[in-house]
């Protein structure tokens, strides 16, 4: 045990570094804006909601144990019920998020009923199937949604009292959900409905025989699920202001699950680690070829789980294991030398012991050396 860990111990010591660790990472957040290039500041706002989006994707598939390919369809959901609301009645962008937030509920717990009889392969096909179809539906709801061609709203506008540029302010609003969102998730997989997911998700015998009701958990997690993504894509629109079918492809289901398995299943930190290889693999995909960004992506999440089986937030864990097992031999005491070996006696072995340098019966008495 090293002496830093020693001298606190081991509770206080954990708490200090996850202390230490969120006051840094708050200091960087806030200060970042105000360091990066507009375009930049950008990115990384599109990683904060990303987040939102993964984070409730990991409460289903990470802890929940259930497979989803459609949670691009409650991105969609989310993103067309801000636009919506900000084209046709004129309301303000704070306005669209409970609603958003809302309704995608509703919709992931009428969604969750299949869950109740479908698992594995056959449960991603539903929901697979729900991401494929919505596209085509939202281009057929042209009154309402605007057909094929979207819809274009406001963006966020910074108030003159801040001081800000647009992107700085849509920065700090879109991190100010996003650290509500996922302080929200924390707290909810510490209650009561995040440790029966954990036990449904080990053992669906065990956890009915303890008494949790798995069409209850179930359905709440499809729910709870849907609810972080509709957040996510409501404050998409915020950001990007402009929203069509294209978007919300089941592309974007499908390389939002990859984002969280690169991230880490069942992590706290997974979401935020793969919203940044969602927003920026991409892009170096695409900078390393322009003809075939799709084979250099997938060419890079094989090359990620190689490295790292269990996501970037296990190897991040190992790594830190390694760190600190050698900061513990550093800074052990150095152990005492033993003490010497007792001097051999004089008394004659015991008659019934041979000495370990007897010759054997029967051979010729050995001469002594000059």
């Amino acid at each position: 045990m090293s002496t830093f860990t020693a001298t606190l111990g081991t509770d206080r010591a954990r708490r200090l570094r996850a202390t230490l660790t969120t006051l840094l990472a708050a200091g960087v957040a806030l200060g970042a804006p105000f360091y990066f290039a507009p375009f930049q500041v950008f990115q990384l706002t599109m990683v904060l909601l990303y987040a939102v989006a993964l984070a409730g994707l990991n409460l289903l598939v990470g802890f929940g144990g259930q497979i989803s390919l459609g949670h691009g369809a409650f991105f969609a959901a989310g993103a067309y019920t801000a636009a919506v609301m900000l084209d046709r009645y004129e309301t303000g962008h704070l306005a669209t998020l409970p609603v958003a937030a809302v309704g995608c509920f509703l919709l992931g717990l009428g969604f969750g009923v299949p869950a109740l009889r479908l698992r594995g392969l056959y449960l991603a096909l539903v929901t697979l199937a729900f991401a494929v179809f919505l596209p085509p539906l939202l281009k057929r709801l042209e009154p309402v949604t605007g057909g094929s061609m979207g819809l274009t709203v406001d963006k966020l506008q910074a108030p003159a009292w801040s001081g800000l540029a647009e992107d700085q302010w849509t920065y700090f609003v879109v991190l100010a959900v996003t650290a509500v969102a996922l302080l929200l998730a924390r707290n909810l997989l510490r209650s009561r409905v995040g440790r029966a997911l954990l036990a449904v998700r080990d053992n669906e015998s065990a956890a009915e025989v303890m008494g949790v009701r798995l069409s209850l958990h179930k359905t709440l997690a499809f729910a709870w699920s849907a609810l972080f993504a509709g957040v996510s894509g409501c404050v998409y629109t915020w950001v990007i202001g402009f929203v069509s079918p294209d978007s919300f492809s089941f592309v974007l289901s499908i390389t939002l699950l990859a984002g969280l398995v690169v991230g880490g299943l069942a992590s706290l930190y997974g979401p935020l680690l793969g919203a940044a290889f969602v927003m920026y693999v991409p892009s170096v995909a695409q900078d390393i070829s322009d003809a075939a960004p799709g084979v250099v992506f997938g060419l890079l999440i094989i090359a990620v789980m190689f490295v790292a089986p269990t996501g970037l937030a296990g190897l991040a864990g190992r790594l830190r294991g390694v760190a600190a097992g050698r900061l513990t031999r550093t800074t052990a005491p150095a152990a005492e030398d033993p003490p010497p070996d007792p001097e051999p006696s004089a008394s004659p072995a015991p008659a019934d012991t041979a000495p370990v340098d007897a010759e054997p019966v029967g051979a010729q008495p050995r001469k002594e050396e000059e």
